[in-house]
């Protein structure tokens, strides 16, 4: 890699963490992180990780898809965004395809009694 790439590449890193930081402050003030995992600038893609309060909130798919959306949008070197919770075993974003939903009466193959679940 040549020193152009490399201070290249870390400008780009620089620009897609202040865009982070500016497009999502609610990450850190409700005590969660967003970090790059991995950039790929050759192929326009970006891999985030959402750590701390984000792992396990309900609300971060929807900050995924908003990341995924605006970034793509406002940093035109990328075109795909990656991220993740860690929560789901590395798939990423909206629940990762881990669960699927309930409907009142329907009965699960969990042992574990939870109480009623979501109709939704």
């Amino acid at each position: 890699m040549s020193t152009e790439t490399a201070d290249s590449d870390d400008e780009l890193r620089e620009r897609i963490s202040n865009f982070l930081r500016r497009n999502f402050p609610q990450i850190q003030m409700h005590g969660g992180s967003a970090a790059i995992q991995n950039l790929d600038r050759e192929a326009g893609e970006v891999t985030v990780m959402l750590g701390g309060a984000c792992s396990g909130c309900g609300i971060s798919p929807m900050t995924i898809q908003a990341i995924k959306s605006r970034m793509t949008q406002e940093i035109p070197e990328i075109d795909t965004v990656h991220a993740d919770t860690g929560m789901d075993g590395g798939t990423e974003g909206m629940a990762g395809g881990q669960t699927s939903p309930s409907f009142p009466g329907e009965t699960s193959s969990d042992d574990g009694n939870e109480g009623p679940e979501a109709p939704f």
